[in-house]
C-alpha cells in the first residue's frame, strides 16, 4: 500500500519476482497494488488502464519480458509461446510507442539471459525519472519565456504525473517546476476521457503536491481558453510523427486549435521515446478505439437508448503546425518536423 500522504506514488516496482503495479482504475477512493507475475496478466492490467501513460508503459513492456522469460525458463516453454507472450505484450496498447519499444530493448537482451533482460528494465526506469527531471526543467524555463503573466494559469489534460511515468511526470512534471518558482496561480484540469483520467489522477496528484487545481468538463476547455481565463496549455504525448504531428489523449487536439486562436503557448512534454522517426505523419499513427461501451454507461448503468453505438477513440492527432513548444529531455524547441533520432 502507498502512503497517502507520499508525494510521489509509483505505478510499478519489481518485487524480485513479480511486477507490482498500483491500480490506477481504483483512484482515487482506494491504493491498491496488483501483484503481477504473468506477461498475460500484465497485458490485461495495460488494457484495462491498471497502469497507463507512455513512459510507464515502457517500462511496464520491458519488465514484461523479464515475467515472460522468467516463466518461460521456470515452466518450459515451447520455443513459439514466449514470442506469441511478446508479441501481445508489445500490442497491448497500439498508439503508444514506448509500450513496443520497451519491450523491444528488452527482447533484445533475451539470449544474454535473464539477469541482462533485468537489467535493461531496471536501466529503462532510471532514465525516465532522470529524462522526466530534464524535461520538467527545460519545459519550465521555456513556458516562462513564452509568458508574461505572472502568476500562471495553467490547464493540462489526462495525466502526466508520477502515475504515468516512473516518477516525476512530463507535462505535471514541468507543472511542479513550474509551482517550485512559484509561477503557478492555479491549473484547470480537463476530466478527460477514458475513465477521467484527469479529474481521478491528474487532480489527485495535484492535490497531494499542494498545488491549486479546478477539475472542469472537456468541452468546457476551448471555452475557458478563449475568455482568457488560461496562460498556458500543458500536454504530454504517446507518439510523435517524424514531422511533428502528436497523437495525445483525445481532446487534446481541440485545446491546440483553441491556443492557436487564442494566442497563448500550446507545449508538448513527452520523453524522447516516443518519437517515432519510422512514422512519416499523424496520419499514419495507429488510433486505439475502446469499448464503445464506456461512453454508453456510467458507473455501469446505461445512459444512452437502446441499440446506439458509441464511438471511443483513446486518442487524437494535432497537427505540428499547432504545437508552440516541444519539450523532451534534451531540451525546448518550437514545433515541427524532427531531427532524426538515432
Amino acid at each position: 500500500m502507498v502512503d497517502a500522504g507520499d508525494p510521489e506514488p509509483r505505478p510499478l516496482v519489481w518485487t524480485g519476482t513479480s511486477l507490482r503495479l498500483l491500480d490506477q482504475t481504483a483512484l482515487p477512493e482506494t491504493l491498491v497494488h496488483l501483484e503481477v507475475d504473468d506477461p498475460d496478466e500484465l497485458v490485461a492490467a495495460i488494457r484495462r488502464l491498471a497502469v497507463r501513460g507512455a513512459p510507464a508503459l515502457g517500462v511496464a513492456g520491458a519488465f514484461g519480458v523479464v515475467l515472460a522469460l522468467r516463466n518461460a525458463e521456470r515452466d518450459g516453454w515451447a520455443p513459439g509461446r514466449l514470442d506469441a507472450a511478446l508479441r501481445r505484450l508489445r500490442a497491448a496498447r497500439p498508439t503508444a510507442l514506448a509500450l513496443a519499444a520497451g519491450v523491444d530493448a528488452a527482447a533484445r537482451r533475451i539470449p544474454d539471459g535473464l539477469p541482462a533482460v533485468l537489467a535493461v528494465a531496471e536501466r529503462l526506469a532510471a532514465e525516465d525519472e532522470a529524462a522526466n527531471r530534464a524535461i520538467g526543467r527545460h519545459g519550465a524555463d521555456g513556458v516562462l519565456a513564452r509568458t508574461t503573466r505572472r502568476p500562471l494559469r495553467v490547464l493540462t489534460h489526462c495525466n502526466t504525473g508520477s502515475l504515468a511515468t516512473a516518477g516525476w511526470g512530463t507535462a505535471l512534471g514541468v507543472i511542479r517546476e513550474l509551482h517550485a518558482r512559484g509561477a503557478v496561480e492555479v491549473v484547470h484540469v480537463d476530466e478527460t476521457r477514458p475513465l477521467l483520467q484527469g479529474s481521478r489522477l491528474t487532480a489527485w496528484e495535484l492535490a497531494r503536491a499542494g498545488i491549486d487545481c479546478r477539475i472542469q468538463a472537456d468541452g468546457a476547455a476551448a471555452g475557458a481558453i478563449l475568455r482568457g481565463l488560461v496562460d498556458v496549455a500543458l500536454v504530454g504525448a504517446d507518439r510523435i510523427a517524424a514531422n511533428g504531428d502528436v497523437a495525445n489523449k483525445v481532446g487534446t487536439v481541440g485545446i491546440a486549435l483553441a491556443c492557436a486562436y487564442a494566442d497563448i503557448p500550446f507545449v508538448v512534454a513527452a520523453s524522447r521515446s516516443t518519437i517515432d522517426p519510422d512514422t512519416p505523419s499523424g496520419t499514419d499513427i495507429p488510433i486505439e478505439e475502446r469499448d464503445g461501451a464506456e461512453v454508453l454507461t456510467l458507473a455501469g448503468h446505461p445512459i444512452a437508448p437502446p441499440g446506439v453505438r458509441g464511438f471511443n477513440p483513446a486518442f487524437d492527432v494535432t497537427p505540428a503546425h499547432l504545437v508552440s513548444l516541444l519539450v523532451t529531455e534534451d531540451g525546448a524547441r518550437p514545433g515541427g518536423p524532427l531531427p532524426t533520432v538515432t
